[in-house]
């Protein structure tokens, strides 16, 4: 399991614009899925973005966080606000 803090970091120095832009981030960890959750949130609009341990010790280590970038275009976007 990935440290949450080191994670929610290590996020917002691949998407500077969070929190910028009026993104919010969380990160937390659900033992019964085993899996770490990252709430985004825009104005009223959140969304939990699920990122299984493998995902998530890949991202610290750079190489992939592609599905989460999905996840951040669209609150960046007007339109699915």
């Amino acid at each position: 399991m990935v440290d949450k803090a080191a994670l929610c970091e290590k996020i917002k120095s691949i998407y500077p614009d969070i929190g910028e832009c009026g993104i919010d981030i969380n990160v937390d960890y659900d033992d019964e899925k085993q899996t770490t959750v990252l709430y985004l949130r825009r104005g009223n609009k959140e969304v939990k973005h699920y990122l299984p341990d493998e995902d998530a010790e890949a991202c610290m280590a750079g190489r992939q966080c592609v599905a989460l970038g999905v996840e951040i275009a669209q609150l960046r976007d007007e339109r699915y606000l």
